[in-house]
């Protein structure tokens, strides 16, 4: 039986590349989304993946759909924590919310999917937990203290879990990318964006793709040795 994968924010620009990747390596499917009802139906149209509707940054309601879907589809073996939103601004100009949001939703998403999926994937000796930082959680950017904070943590809480997991055939990593060419991005000005091009050493953003073939590979048998890592996929942008 196939192994059964969610990808939170999974129906769109990178989130929707990871949910055809793993369709397409052989696992089963599920897609979360927050709050666009029409795209998700788009997505599900075209992809033939369902799309699950709930808030990942909810402790409770995460819980309970996770409990659904494996009533659904089977035991989620695979969790890809890909959701993440933006509430820029400098430290100055930030409301106490705009952190929270940022907070609630990117890092704590990760604790909440991994609580409602770690002792199932503990009981069935097989798992993959896979979480989508950033590259500006690594260098830090300008105007994004809490979204900085967030996928920092994520790296953080990556390595952590990493090490509870491993004697439980449960393997947790993070990606970190850089800027890709994704809805998200394309919401940049194209002044800033061009700038942000010039000092990419491959000269391009990257693209959704590229993204989801390295968490392909990390939900794979094969990355079965890679645990508590975080892989940078930037073009190069930075290096450490």
């Amino acid at each position: 039986m196939a192994h059964v994968a969610i990808v939170t924010g999974g129906t769109r620009g990178i989130g929707r590349a990871v949910c055809e990747s793993l369709r397409d390596d052989g696992f089963t499917v599920v897609a979360s989304y927050a709050g666009n009802d029409e795209k998700a139906r788009a997505f599900t149209d075209e992809t033939g993946i369902p799309a699950y509707k709930f808030d990942v940054g909810d402790h409770e309601a995460t819980l309970a759909a996770c409990e659904k879907i494996a009533g659904d589809v089977g035991p989620l073996d695979v969790v890809v924590n890909n959701a993440g939103i933006t509430r820029d601004g400098t430290l100055l100009r930030m409301s106490y919310e705009e952190w929270d949001d940022v907070m609630r939703t990117n890092l704590g998403g990760c604790f909440n999917m991994a609580k409602a999926t770690f002792a199932g994937m503990k009981d069935r000796k097989w798992g993959r937990i896979i979480n989508i930082g950033s590259i500006n959680g690594q260098a830090g950017q300008y105007g994004q203290v809490n979204y900085a904070a967030a996928k920092s943590g994520i790296h953080g809480f990556t390595k952590a879990l990493a090490q509870e997991g491993a004697r439980y055939g449960i393997t947790v990593n993070a990606i970190a990318p850089g800027y890709i060419d994704t809805d998200m991005v394309a919401a940049v000005p194209e002044n800033v964006l061009e700038k942000i091009v010039a000092k990419i050493p491959v000269g391009r953003l990257g693209r959704a793709s590229e993204i989801a073939r390295g968490v392909s590979f990390l939900a794979s048998e094969e990355g079965a040795f890679v645990t508590g890592s975080t892989l940078s996929i930037n073009g190069g942008q930075h290096m450490y």
